[in-house]
């Protein structure tokens, strides 16, 4: 009979808090990397001093980002700014100020997140860090409180879907084309509290913000992780399941289910509005007037990402559509320095994009841009619920950054298939 190994998560987990736990199990686990925002951060520290801390456990290992409210836009969030300032301050933590980006965004960038790492942080998209064969998952205030005291975090292991990536991407489908029919075929509450573990012969032709991307967007339908397992490069175990790479020893995964996309099957997405998991081939949707484009925040706001939206705007025509706002918002200060280097943030400009402070910006309504009463917009973003942009009675559309350049210069939305020279895959300055 074949041996039963754990899932990736609970691997992890049983390391993190020093015996074999299985899923349905309860671990208080040891954390490394605890990760606050401006939306959370004033919360957790009030949480803090009620519970009456006096240190940060490893200030090392806490990071404020402030990412939501950059800039702030008002008085009170400039406060928050201030509150978590002084906090870092009094207490040697890290800060991430306005400008430096997304909290899980510059963490991978700057080497924070290892494999096998713990990583918790109070803003639901922190599941990105997965993409670096970490458990990240997303808690609330008072759970950051306590683990920025105590260095741990209850959790109940959650059951893994294994989610096996197969087949050769064809020219015209994004990563974000990806992770948009993983959600549709999951659906909002498909993998609720379930870690996402992805494994496939497709996985190797995926880079690294391809990985960032499905993992951000697996929290659409309720994963409470998405783990990728590092790459071939590093000569680190490349697959999950069956007789783990590396291992000699074979054995049965026990996932809960399995979930196959074929990459040679898929054509380009769109989540329509108002949920993230009404997914339709993006031909059902060509045609929609659109007056907004949205293109950055920590689903597509990576150097490749921008890239991408360029070459589309570039093969449909070079120029926006009369009264289509095209607004341009990196995921960190990082990805802002690299293409400012290479002419592509001046390209922006010149064609007269708004161009707006690294972080979350107009992607939750809280910083950049509001669309006006009744816009249609097409976002590269992750959320699309009605006022999630700040704008109620806005309509909302998910879709890859080549797709929102084609509806840039076409007003309305249209397919990019065949616009991208070549796939991402083999482009080196693609890579995070």
């Amino acid at each position: 009979m074949p041996t039963t190994i754990p899932t990736r998560a609970e691997e992890i987990l049983s390391a993190k808090c020093g015996r074999e736990v299985r899923a349905g199990d309860i671990a208080v686990c040891r954390v490394d990397l605890v990760l606050g925002t401006d939306a959370s951060a004033p919360m957790a520290i009030d949480y803090f001093e009620r519970m009456g801390g006096t240190a940060l456990f490893d200030r090392s290992r806490v990071i404020f980002a402030l990412d939501h409210y950059s800039p702030p836009p008002t008085a009170r969030t400039a406060a928050f700014h201030d509150q978590v300032r002084a906090f870092a301050r009094r207490y040697g933590a890290e800060v991430y100020d306005v400008g430096e980006g997304i909290s899980h965004q510059v963490v991978v960038e700057r080497g924070r997140v290892r494999s096998g790492d713990l990583v918790i942080g109070a803003d639901s998209h922190t599941v990105t860090c997965g993409a670096l064969d970490a458990f990240a998952t997303g808690v609330g205030s008072s759970d950051l409180a306590a683990a920025m005291m105590t260095g741990q975090i209850w959790l109940r292991v959650p059951a893994s879907i294994r989610v096996e990536i197969t087949g050769v991407r064809p020219a015209g489908v994004s990563a974000k084309d990806i992770a948009l029919a993983l959600v549709g075929e999951l659906g909002a509450d498909g993998a609720s509290y379930s870690a996402l573990e992805f494994c496939g012969a497709g996985l190797p032709a995926l880079t690294l913000d391809d990985r960032m991307v499905l993992a951000n967007l697996s929290v659409e339908a309720g994963a409470k992780a998405a783990i990728f397992p590092v790459r071939e490069d590093t000569g680190c175990r490349m697959s999950i399941g069956e007789g783990r790479s590396g291992s000699p020893t074979p054995g049965v995964v026990s996932h809960s289910r399995t979930v196959t996309i074929d990459l040679a099957d898929l054509s380009p997405r769109i989540a329509l509005p108002h949920a993230p998991d009404h997914v339709r081939p993006l031909s059902d949707a060509v045609g929609t007037p659109v007056q907004m484009v949205f293109v950055g925040t920590c689903t597509g706001g990576r150097a490749s990402d921008f890239r991408d939206c360029l070459r589309a705007i570039d093969a449909a025509g070079g120029r926006l559509a009369p009264g289509v706002q095209l607004v341009i918002t990196p995921a960190s200060r990082e990805v802002l320095s690299a293409l400012l280097a290479d002419g592509t943030m001046g390209r922006f400009e010149a064609m007269g994009a708004i161009i707006t402070t690294p972080g979350c910006g107009a992607c939750c309504g809280t910083s950049g841009v509001i669309p006006g009463d009744g816009m249609t917009v097409l976002s590269t973003a992750n959320r699309n619920f009605k006022a999630r942009m700040g704008n109620p009675t806005a309509s909302i559309y998910l879709a890859s950054p080549a797709a929102c350049g084609a509806a840039a210069v076409a007003g309305c939305i249209a397919d990019p298939s065949g616009v991208r020279s070549r796939d991402r895959a083999v482009r080196t300055e693609d890579r995070v």
